[in-house]
């Protein structure tokens, strides 16, 4: 586990069939600790993550249950994630002690980004000018966003309108689940992908 960006960390685990890595985030906040999207951590990043505690643990969308309850279980953390993705979450043997929709979790608002599911989420601190992204965007190739194959997207015209929406945000750090975080200019990979869709 690394410092991103001071007070938040992250590990990576490489996916072979996408070819690159899916990331897991703590960030560290005096109301308690957050951790959102956990990937399958190495034994001394989940000392580490345990050693720091978590309050929370955040899934931006159904397909990030990933290793929610491994940290569950090893820090008691609550699990939580939008309504409208819960029910699939549970499914896929997540458990999840709370629903999110457009409130404050940490340091974070909670941004709803329905298209890739409905569900969808973006977390923001807005003192500090970070975004995270879930699945909305992927980090690849660096320093770009792109968006998951379209198979694999809900409402891709939804998904779009979404990030239109949160380009406005103006972020300088986009921390996202899949790919190469983006650690300044954010704002601007954002709006280029924005600009790339058709009008």
């Amino acid at each position: 586990m690394r410092e991103l960006v001071d007070g938040i960390f992250t590990w990576p685990w490489f996916s072979e069939r996408h070819g690159y890595d899916f990331n897991g985030y703590l960030v560290r906040h005096p109301a308690g600790n957050v951790c959102i999207d956990p990937v399958q951590p190495d034994e001394a990043s989940l000392e580490a993550i345990t050693r720091a505690g978590v309050a929370s643990v955040v899934l931006t969308n159904r397909n990030h249950v990933r290793q929610a309850n491994l940290i569950r279980s090893r820090t008691g953390a609550r699990v939580a994630i939008h309504a409208a993705d819960a029910a699939y979450a549970r499914d896929q043997g997540a458990i999840i002690d709370g629903t999110l929709d457009d409130e404050r979790i940490g340091p974070f608002s909670v941004v709803p980004m329905p298209g890739k599911s409905p569900g969808e989420i973006a977390l923001h601190w807005p003192e500090r000018r970070i975004l995270v992204l879930g699945d909305a965007a992927v980090g690849n190739p660096p320093g770009s966003l792109s968006l998951l194959p379209e198979k694999v997207i809900d409402d891709l015209a939804r998904l779009r309108q979404s990030l239109r929406d949160v380009a406005s945000l103006n972020p300088d750090i986009v921390l996202v689940g899949d790919g190469h975080p983006i650690l300044s200019s954010g704002g601007a990979a954002l709006r280029a992908l924005v600009a790339s869709f058709p009008t």
